[in-house]
């Protein structure tokens, strides 16, 4: 077992890259394209043929639930993959954005059409497969 000494900072909170990140500007954001808040796209799910729309500023699952549909999830953070589903795309990938480099998908996976509806944001019109959704009472 390691033990932790909480009085000494965690060498890797001494790396230079950092100690020197600042958080984005809203300049930033609308370089990375960032989307008007007012914008929404079409989402259909398979094989069900259930849509909804998802607002950009807004995670694909909470979209869905709000629209009376529950996706599989659990952390709601991207972390535990059990929302994970594939958009048909064709192999490209999936018209989705994070607004963080999330650890839960791989570059590959994420080239494949691979998203987490839980911190995805849609840019685009999808049609996911989910073969777990669920009707919900609103």
């Amino acid at each position: 077992m390691h033990r932790i000494d909480a009085s000494q900072p965690s060498p890797t909170l001494r790396e230079p890259r950092l100690l020197n990140r600042k958080p984005p500007t809203p300049a930033d954001l609308t370089a990375t394209g960032s989307p008007d808040a007012s914008m929404s796209y079409p989402v259909t799910l398979v094989p069900s043929g259930w849509q909804f729309d998802a607002p950009a500023d807004t995670p694909i699952l909470l979209a869905a639930l709000a629209a009376g549909i529950k996706l599989p999830s659990l952390c709601r953070n991207g972390t535990c993959r059990a929302c994970l589903c594939q958009a048909r795309t064709g192999g490209a990938p999936a018209p989705v954005a994070y607004r963080i480099e999330w650890p839960g998908l791989s570059r590959e996976e994420k080239a494949q059409g691979w998203l987490l509806p839980c911190c995805a944001y849609a840019r685009g019109e999808l049609v996911i497969d989910a073969f777990d959704a669920a009707r919900v009472a609103l």
